[in-house]
């Protein structure tokens, strides 16, 4: 297996480019793989996270020759993540461009959690999977609403478009929102990538819908974007509590290098696109760097040893595929699941003065001005029925029917089970 420590780095500088080199040749939207454009836009989501704890590390550092040390590694990944992100073309919008988020959140999610060991964390993966998976069948029927677009279109029947846990029913108080972390100190390496990732990858869904949600051209799209925004910030949350708080800043800072190399070589090993492959076989080369000086800094200030954070051989790669199977078996099990401040709990086995169903009432007592069962209704009152595409109906009974919008699943006591 490949070991990035065993490779002779190149120096930081290198990495520099000129405005030839970091100006790529976008994809064409139309022939490009849905898979290609999804490590593109998590290995965007890796970039930013890069440079925002290391902007992080250096207002909490007061030595100035370790400050530089980041300004030099940091200058490169910003680089990178303009390389990266301006891969997308002029011609895509930000709502088809927002289909994609979502299909790097439910392939992602669902990759990672058929992957991980620990128990905890992949109860946590699963969890949101089902959310992220309603996010991407809200999405596509605006896209269908506002542009006449068919979403599996864009993602060539690689994921199906159908409910997951109600977008409505995702609202929970902040206090369920946060998890027990990992101690880093004893988990399996695949439990720290996994969790670094799918930290990164949500924070950058968090971050474009807060963008990019208000310059949407009409209101119900503004109010979409404005409510699954905040859906984010919970999974951010939720995510972000998982990761150790002992974990020291340079360990750290190695930790996310070693995640760089790791998620560069996966995509460059699996990419069929000749131009993107050559994207990631630079960047990786860079991420080497930035691996090596982050070890000997890690050495310098802190007397201790690489091997004392991660292995040197990368453990199974990350490769995208289908999970549409995986996806129905959780659906069809764990529609109904909330949170109970650490833990998961069925909705119908929580107290009537719990805190999920005092800030359901508090943010949803209008049902009929939430935004995403707005795009519902507003779909199926134009179009007859919403906009779905299942290989076979939903496994869970109560999201079947195309012309009534379920906003009382796992939100409300219900008298009998979901049924699958």
């Amino acid at each position: 297996m490949f070991n990035p420590f065993e490779q002779k780095p190149m120096s930081i500088e290198n990495g520099f480019m000129d405005w030839k080199t970091v100006y790529p040749k976008p994809y064409s939207k139309s022939d490009v793989d849905p898979y290609t454009k999804i490590r593109i836009i998590l290995m965007n989501g890796i970039e930013v996270e890069a440079a925002i704890f290391s902007h992080q590390f250096h207002r909490n550092c007061d030595n100035n020759e370790l400050r530089r040390e980041l300004a030099s590694t940091r200058r490169v990944e910003q680089l990178q993540q303009k390389h990266v992100n301006w891969l997308k073309p002029i011609d895509e919008t930000p709502l088809e461009t927002t289909i994609g988020y979502e299909h790097v959140a439910v392939d992602l999610t669902a990759w990672l959690a058929q992957n991980e060991p620990d128990p905890y964390v992949k109860d946590t993966l699963d969890f949101a999977l089902l959310e992220d998976f309603d996010h991407l069948y809200r999405y596509a029927n605006l896209l269908d609403l506002d542009e006449n677009i068919p979403s599996h279109n864009l993602v060539k029947k690689y994921v199906e478009f159908t409910p997951g846990r109600p977008t409505i029913a995702e609202h929970r108080h902040p206090f369920d929102t946060v998890r027990r972390f990992v101690d880093f100190s004893t988990a399996d390496v695949q439990t720290k990538l996994n969790i670094l990732t799918i930290t990164a990858g949500e924070q950058q869904t968090m971050n474009f819908y807060m963008n990019i949600g208000n310059t949407y051209y009409n209101d119900l799209g503004r109010q979409l974007y404005q409510e699954i925004a905040m859906i984010e910030e919970e999974h951010v949350t939720q995510y972000g509590s998982l990761l150790d708080p002992n974990t020291t800043w340079l360990e750290n800072l190695l930790l996310h290098e070693y995640n760089e190399c790791y998620l560069y070589y996966s995509f460059y090993e699996d990419e069929q696109d000749p131009n993107v492959k050559s994207v990631w076989e630079m960047h990786l080369h860079q991420e080497i760097a930035h691996l090596h000086k982050a070890a000997e800094l890690l050495a310098r200030y802190e007397n201790k040893q690489w091997k004392q954070v991660v292995p040197g051989p990368f453990p199974k790669l990350l490769q995208f595929h289908d999970t549409r199977e995986y996806l129905r078996k959780i659906l069809g099990e764990q529609i109904e699941l909330t949170a109970d401040r650490e833990e998961l709990k069925n909705v119908n086995a929580l107290s009537d003065k719990h805190t999920f169903f005092v800030y359901q009432q508090q943010v949803n007592h209008d049902v009929n001005a939430v935004p995403s069962h707005m795009v519902i209704m507003e779909h199926q009152k134009l179009k007859g029925e919403d906009y779905r595409a299942e290989v076979k109906e939903n496994p869970v009974e109560g999201l079947r029917n195309r012309k009534i919008d379920n906003v009382t699943i796992a939100r409300t006591k219900q008298k009998e089970p979901a049924g699958v």
